[in-house]
């Protein structure tokens, strides 16, 4: 095992969707004006209370902090933001500029439905029709569709302003393991030449009627795999421990990882960081909480979005308790999710980025980071592993 510089362990929490501020870039996405902590920190107009957050400095990266959370005087660590340069605003765009692999040519999307071709052959290998084909919100396409699937056994195809197929069904109609099945049917359709799709994700729900249907945790993605070599693959292949919390093994199709754990919301994600701290490894945790982006931000609810941060907030004290001197502890994001903006889709923001451990002796700005990659090339810096083509690291300015 190569020796490490600093840090012994990594934790890497992606708080999926808490973007803080519109990207320099936002206009060319239609995204002028969103802020997701700002708007959710207006919507609680001064009661939203992030005490951990905010010692480490979750207001410090923003020119106007959060309402409700004030700037710290002394923030515990370092702070900034960093800046998308892949040509999409989705969940795996995101993870993967993280890791060094930014995607620069633009997925495919799908704003008057897919193809008939595609549809057809989805039909023909299920056995089932399909219905809706076309953008719409996962909440709303249940509503309003749910009860004809549970009557006909049709499967629910939907997409968004992202490049995803989402495929919804009743889990009492069609059992989850069928729908996976065809969901992985669905994605090997959408991986080229003439249709790359980023995500195929199942969605199964629950509930007798369209006033009482609920999404499941059985939700899965089917991603794109990597198009090329990931700083989880360098970090693997240079003998470290990775390990994936959430959705993070969907969105790299498994490849880097050692262990994975399935999230069955935010707080059993935050079960599966406990339980990992207390684990003896040398390496990198990838941690996903999904729950802020499907559950609150594509819902446009900003109050649902904020008790969720609070609940998070709650959690992360109990991770800085449990850290070790030789941890370090990176909180950022993938995309924003803004739920006081328009429509229902990912909103182009910056990301936070909070850098802490508890052997640190000092604290400071990191600045707007040009690209996610950075985090990635940081952890790979602190392992003494060689970098990909993209990111700069900040260990140098951890002290």
């Amino acid at each position: 095992m190569a020796n490490y510089k600093k840090y012994k362990r990594v934790f890497g929490i992606v708080l999926d969707s808490v973007g803080t501020g519109a990207a320099a870039d936002a206009a060319a996405y239609g995204d002028e004006g969103a802020d997701t902590l700002g708007h959710v920190g207006m919507a609680y107009e001064g009661r939203l209370a992030l005490p951990n957050l905010g010692r480490l400095g979750i207001s410090n990266l923003r020119t106007t902090a959060i309402m409700g959370v004030p700037k710290a005087s002394e923030p515990l660590a370092y702070y900034g933001k960093m800046a998308e340069i892949s040509a999409g605003k989705d969940s795996m765009d995101g993870h993967w500029e993280m890791m060094g692999l930014p995607v620069k040519q633009p997925l495919a999307t799908f704003p008057n439905g897919f193809p008939q071709s595609i549809i057809d052959q989805i039909a023909e290998f299920s056995g089932r029709r399909v219905i809706v084909n076309r953008p719409y919100s996962g909440t709303a396409v249940i509503h309003d569709f749910g009860e004809q699937q549970m009557d006909t056994g049709d499967l629910i195809i939907y997409t968004s302003g992202d490049s995803v197929m989402q495929i919804a069904a009743h889990e009492d109609v069609i059992p989850v393991a069928e729908l996976y099945k065809i969901c992985h049917f669905a994605r090997t359709l959408l991986n080229g030449p003439k249709y790359i799709v980023g995500r195929v994700i199942a969605r199964p729900y629950v509930g007798p009627d369209k006033d009482h249907f609920t999404r499941t945790a059985n939700r899965r993605d089917f991603s794109l795999a990597p198009t090329g070599t990931t700083d989880l693959d360098r970090l693997h292949q240079a003998g470290y421990e990775v390990i994936a919390i959430g959705k993070t093994n969907d969105i790299f199709s498994g490849q880097g990882f050692d262990m994975s754990y399935h999230n069955e919301s935010n707080m059993d994600g935050m079960d599966h960081v406990d339980a990992v701290m207390k684990g003896d490894f040398t390496g990198f945790c990838f941690a996903n909480l999904v729950d802020f982006d499907a559950m609150y931000g594509h819902r446009r609810d900003p109050r649902g979005f904020g008790q969720a941060l609070m609940d998070f907030d709650r959690r992360l004290g109990t991770v800085l308790d449990n850290l070790h001197p030789d941890d370090l502890l990176i909180i950022t994001a993938d995309h924003g999710n803004d739920p006081g903006f328009r429509g229902t889709d990912h909103t182009r923001e910056n990301v936070p980025l909070l850098v802490y451990s508890p052997s640190m002796q000092e604290s400071g700005s990191l600045g707007l980071r040009p690209t996610f990659a950075d985090f990635g090339a940081t952890v790979l810096d602190n392992f003494n592993v060689a970098k990909g083509d993209y990111g700069t690291s900040f260990l140098d300015k951890l002290n």
